[in-house]
């Protein structure tokens, strides 16, 4: 066990044992998710925070059953597939519709989409990050869609899901992922038909927010806050994606619950991150006035155990931020990437919208981010708890310096990134309507 004041490795191991092994998978809406939710709370109040929880309606990904056949030659193979969230399933009945190969960089520019219509579209590419694109695409009325994953050219088809923003106010049609080279195969060999059957959808569930305040000495001086999320994609036990995260909330809140500093410190683990930040989104949304009035810093863990790779930390804010929060990583040998441009894809991006500075810290161990994003073999093998508690020193060092001293950088976002932010916002979340 190491000293009082430092992060614990072997703590650390403990509520990664409990969240990926004891509870398991935890999609958002689900009983796994609640369960963790449960546990988080208990840690906080046992040291010593304000606890409290907040929940809120998600959606929640149900399936019994998921089958894609493909024709290949004649013969019908069956192959694995993952259901979208914020899509629906099929009823358990089977969809048929001829083979369509899109390739995302290039077609978006179509004038016409409807040669779509009725086919199975084979989508390169899983991210649409455009609602007028995703508007043409819904348009022309594809029977299906099979989105491949360009960042991971694997052979297991990862979890993902849409974007809810555009689910809601555009609408969806059955969408699941498929494994990279399954995709090469179907179109090497000449594929020409699919058919889908799934089981299940999604239905309306609860998700939370689960919150630790530790009162600073100067209320006026402003509010600190750090996160993480504790729910996972389909199917996987998410250590690094995020018990890593959650984990190191916990030993936060440790070692920075006996000490009185000048500003308060919130620390909150958000759900339903992986449907696009949507528990962090209703955070932000119902505190909007004291996230503008009081938010000083926001600093995100996320996916930052990974064994081998480099440390990443993207920056939203001034200039003087980037390298005030190096500092504290430098002093201890941990040399930080860092990153200037918008990520929404994490529970930052909504404090950034609200105005308040953002850092998140990664971690990557290959271009497309890490080889494991997403999978069933996101579990305890792939994390360094010894790494994590390195840059989970350095962390609390940087938070309670955050929470103490004269800020050495202008608390806003900058006009440079402001536009960027808005419209980010305003496309993938749909605004503050």
């Amino acid at each position: 066990m190491s000293k009082d004041g430092t992060i614990s490795p072997e703590l650390l191991e403990r509520h990664l044992s409990r969240l990926t092994k004891d509870i398991g998978v935890r999609l958002a809406g689900s009983e796994g998710e609640r369960l963790a939710a449960e546990y988080i709370a208990g840690e906080f109040a046992d040291r010593g925070a304000a606890v409290s929880v907040e929940e809120y309606d998600v959606q929640s990904r149900v399936v019994e059953e998921q089958r894609l056949l493909i024709d290949i030659g004649g013969r019908w193979e069956e192959f694995p597939c993952s259901l979208h969230s914020s899509t629906p399933g099929t009823g358990g009945n089977v969809l048929e519709a001829p083979l369509v190969f899109f390739e995302d960089a290039g077609s978006t520019h179509r004038p016409d989409f409807s040669y779509l219509r009725g086919q199975a579209v084979v989508h390169l590419g899983t991210h649409i990050e455009s609602r007028d694109y995703y508007r043409a695409l819904m348009a022309a009325e594809p029977a299906f869609l099979l989105m491949v994953d360009i960042r991971y050219p694997g052979a297991v088809p990862l979890a993902d899901g849409m974007f809810p923003a555009y689910t809601h106010s555009i609408g969806a049609v059955p969408t699941v992922n498929v494994a990279y080279m399954d995709a090469w195969r179907w179109r090497v060999e000449g594929a020409t038909t699919a058919r889908l059957s799934v089981k299940g959808g999604m239905q309306p569930g609860i998700s939370q927010n689960v919150i630790a305040d530790l009162p600073g000495t100067d209320p006026g001086a402003g509010l600190v806050i750090v996160g993480a999320h504790h729910d996972t994609q389909a199917d996987s036990v998410g250590a690094d994606d995020n018990a890593v995260g959650v984990a190191g909330l916990l030993e936060l809140a440790r070692v920075l619950s006996p000490l009185k500093l000048r500003r308060d410190i919130r620390l909150i683990s958000f759900g339903a991150e992986e449907q696009l930040s949507v528990g962090s989104a209703v955070y932000v949304r119902r505190h909007r006035q004291e996230m503008t009035e009081r938010g000083l810093l926001m600093v995100n863990l996320d996916s930052y155990g990974s064994h081998l790779g480099w440390t990443e930390l993207v920056c939203n804010g001034p200039d003087e931020l980037a390298e005030y929060a190096c500092n504290f990583y430098e002093a201890e040998g941990q040399y930080v990437k860092i990153r200037r441009e918008m990520v929404p894809y994490a529970d930052h991006f909504p404090f950034v919208a609200a105005g308040v500075c953002g850092l998140y810290l990664g971690r990557s161990n290959c271009l497309g981010g890490r080889f494991f994003h997403h999978r069933p073999d996101d579990d305890m093998s792939r994390v360094s708890t010894h790494l994590v508690s390195e840059l989970l020193d350095c962390t609390a060092t940087l938070i309670r310096d955050a929470a103490t001293a004269e800020v050495p950088f202008k608390p806003e976002i900058p006009q440079s990134e402001a536009q960027a932010v808005a419209g980010f916002w305003e496309d993938l979340f749909g605004g503050w309507g």
